[in-house]
């Protein structure tokens, strides 16, 4: 099937795909329990007063109409304002996606070259002791529980060593101070970084290793490898540019994919570290019933995460030649 051809055919998929979530997003937020009006309108307010502020947020209207206006205004880029902080959606979004982006893209770049680094060393080292360990050390990290890991990181080194700040972004100290540069503050963002990122690198690493291993190892199978070894080449050549390229391919699936729903910010992990970014500002709009803040966030995440496929699909007919659509 030509490129063309299957694009056209995916990126309808993935417009049906999004009109489904669209319409189930509106309803399950709908028949979800809870009252936003009840935490917006003001005790002091008269019975007019919260008549008119639920008039004007259309909370009246009949499901239906409600369901009509909701679809107008997502093709029109207007999500509406947040019952919460009063403001229009996309300022709140557009806010805190900077801080999400920043922690969880380095986090996953980073745990992902670890990871197939490590996983091209167990696999060539396959039943040796090292691979042993390194699986072992794979699967445990890969399997923890993550508010507990977090937990614990924050113990050690912020409570009782007191290394790293416990909780936020910014050292108001250093942000409020005129004469701090530029690269003093990004150095104070750096030093918040650290735990909620070395929480997301443990979390992530021990996947792709497990991952690149298990691709290695069939890699090494494959007739090209035999024939590498047949002329003579040098094992670390024959590791590194024949076998590891091909094997990274189903990593760059998870990668891609990791990317993708990193957007939502991991809501445990921002809430423990009190990450200001889209995972704990969705957590508070679904349970205030933020409804526009809430929708908007994950129609944010099902958008790049159906984005995220295709491309990955798409990278895929570069990297290997032998696959076809």
């Amino acid at each position: 099937m030509e490129i063309k051809r299957y694009l056209t055919r995916r990126i309808i998929q993935i417009l049906v795909s999004f009109f489904v979530i669209l319409t189930v997003l509106f309803l399950l937020f709908r028949l979800a329990p809870g009252d936003p009006v009840s935490r917006m309108i003001d005790p002091s307010m008269s019975p007019e007063d919260a008549e008119h502020l639920i008039a004007q947020l259309g909370l009246r209207e009949p499901i239906w109409r409600q369901y009509l206006v909701y679809v107008k205004n997502f093709f029109t880029g207007d999500f509406g304002y947040s019952f919460h902080y009063g403001r229009p959606v996309l300022k709140v979004i557009w806010e805190k996606l900077p801080n999400t982006l920043l922690l969880f893209t380095s986090s996953i770049i980073l745990s992902a070259l670890v990871g197939i680094f490590l996983g091209k060393i167990a696999a060539w080292n396959k039943g040796k002791p090292l691979d042993s360990w390194m699986t072992i050390g794979a699967l445990v990290t890969h399997t923890v529980f993550l508010p507990w890991l977090a937990l614990i990181l924050i113990w050690v080194f912020a409570y009782k060593l007191g290394w790293f700040p416990i909780t936020g972004i910014i050292s108001e100290e250093i942000w409020l101070d005129p004469d701090a540069g530029a690269l003093a503050k990004a150095l104070d963002v750096g030093h918040h970084m650290v735990l909620p990122m070395a929480t997301l690198f443990c979390i992530h690493f021990g996947s792709y290793l497990l991952i690149m291993r298990s691709s290695m190892l069939e890699t090494l199978k494959e007739d090209y490898i035999l024939t590498a070894r047949a002329k003579g080449l040098r094992e670390s050549v024959i590791r590194d540019r024949h076998a590891a390229p091909n094997a990274a391919l189903p990593v760059v699936t998870s990668v891609g994919l990791s990317l993708a729903f990193s957007i939502n910010g991991g809501a445990l992990t921002e809430t423990v570290f009190t990450w200001p970014g889209i995972g704990r500002e969705l957590v508070f709009a679904v349970s205030q019933n933020d409804y526009p803040l809430a929708q908007a966030s994950f129609l944010l995440i099902a958008l790049v995460v159906l984005a995220a496929n295709l491309v990955v699909d798409i990278l895929y007919a570069y990297l290997d030649p032998r696959i076809r659509y």
